[in-house]
């Protein structure tokens, strides 16, 4: 006997928009079968075990009872496209969800389906080779933020493509949990926690994302061999990015701008590239503390940030690689060969940097005298200087990453009304009051 592929013995079968059809074209479905929903609602909530496509041609709408997950696959091979699928339980504990995979599922592809109102957008729990691309996931704005559901959750799926989805609402927009192989590129997250919350996850990547208006935007944590490169934090509130215990990584090409407090803040994290990206208008352009030092840090720009970097420290640690350094936009270079190196060596932090951190009191002094005359002083006998950020080959030009302007009119939607001003307004609890 021979055995036919499943697109040979398929059939195209249209589902109409009355109760109970779509629960019985599933049951009664071939495997390689394609289910074309008709415009309008279709009750949920539906299993789906066996290889088949649920396709809403961006008309039809799969609504839940509002208890559990409105689509739970277990079956593999499995496509949902093209839906707005709503109506989910309000369960943390099962992780109630517009599509939830479970760890029997796997190659299934979640694409181009409006995710809305539901406590979690896509949970991934154990799936293997999902993709989840070019979906609008909008969460709940029902509760506190700390108390909502992740956009998409990903807990154990090896081998994860997410790409190109539009998050808004809810806590984090994609919370990686304990899931290697991964690539999460090209999704845009606003509104929310955490744009990208990322832990126990290894040799993955994290590529060309857009964070705005966030409360921290890339949060990045106990994870080895990540490759995070072309992102961007935009007016981000607290942190744009974040390097917890992440080590052997490249952090490359990335914007942060205008984060309130850190463009990044690196914890305990050794051994990673962080070249050739631009921090700008932060409140500290890096913050590097619990042995952080041993990174190769060369070719970012530092430009406008309060404190360019904070690092206390008795040793000199080295920002430059092979004869190159970083711009510092406070440097008052020049380049007498013409080799785009600066002639002078630059050092962003001095000793009164030192007392002010470490006895924030001293801060009534800046405007006296006496503080004045110690940094001339430093200034003109640097060995008079503490340990800290030395910089040998200043650039003489910063790296430039232009904005595409549909994303620039969110960045300055989000600096004129905050998502935590508007929280507040609307009586929601600060999401990061309890950390």
């Amino acid at each position: 006997m021979i055995a036919l592929p499943l697109q040979v013995l398929a059939a195209i079968q249209s589902v109409p928009s009355v109760d109970g059809a779509l629960i019985s074209a599933i049951a009664g479905s071939s495997p390689g079968d394609v289910l074309l929903l008709d415009p309008g609602s279709h009750m949920g909530p539906i299993e789906l075990d066996k290889p088949i496509t649920i396709d809403g041609q961006g008309q039809a709408t799969i609504k839940g009872n509002e208890t559990g997950s409105v689509i739970s696959v277990t079956g593999t091979d499995i496509t949902i496209r093209g839906l707005e699928i709503a109506g989910s339980g309000s369960s943390h504990e099962t992780i109630d969800s517009g599509i939830q995979l479970h760890r029997t599922a796997a190659h299934i592809v979640v694409e181009d389906n409006r995710i809305l109102g539901n406590l979690y957008g896509v949970d991934i729990h154990g799936a293997k080779d999902a993709t989840v691309r070019g979906n609008t996931i909008i969460g709940r704005r029902d509760h506190r933020m700390n108390s909502r559901g992740n956009g998409i959750y990903v807990w154990n799926a090896p081998r994860i493509l997410v790409e190109k989805n539009d998050i808004q609402y809810g806590r984090d927009g994609i919370f990686v949990n304990t899931s290697n192989h991964g690539v999460f590129r090209g999704n845009l997250m606003r509104d929310l926690r955490f744009a990208v919350h990322y832990m126990y996850a290894h040799d993955s990547e994290i590529s060309g994302n857009v964070s705005v208006g966030n409360h921290l935007g890339f949060a990045l944590m106990y994870s080895n061999r990540i490759t995070v490169r072309d992102n961007m934090s935009l007016a981000d509130r607290d942190q744009g990015l974040m390097l917890n215990y992440t080590n052997k990584s490249d952090l490359v090409g990335n914007l942060v701008r205008s984060a309130g407090d850190k463009c990044l803040f690196i914890y305990n994290a050794h051994r990673n590239l962080i070249g050739d990206n631009r921090f700008e208008g932060c409140g500290i352009g890096i913050h590097f503390t619990a042995g952080s030092e041993r990174n190769a840090i060369v070719g970012n720009a530092f430009i406008a940030n309060q404190t360019q970097v904070k690092y206390v420290g008795t040793r000199d640690v080295e920002w430059s690689f092979d004869g190159r350094g970083n711009f510092w936009s406070d440097h008052p270079i020049f380049d007498l060969d013409g080799n785009g190196i600066a002639d002078s060596r630059f050092r962003p932090n001095d000793l009164m940097d030192h007392i002010l951190w470490s006895q924030p009191a001293a801060g009534m002094l800046l405007g006296s005298p006496a503080v004045q005359l110690i940094r001339w002083s430093q200034a003109h006998f640097p060995a008079t200087l503490p340990g800290g950020v030395v910089d040998n080959f200043p650039l003489m030009t910063p790296i430039d990453i232009p904005v595409p302007e549909k994303i620039a009119a969110l960045e300055k939607a989000a600096r004129a009304n905050p998502v935590w001003l508007r929280e507040r307004t609307e009586n929601v609890s600060d999401p990061l009051a309890s950390h």
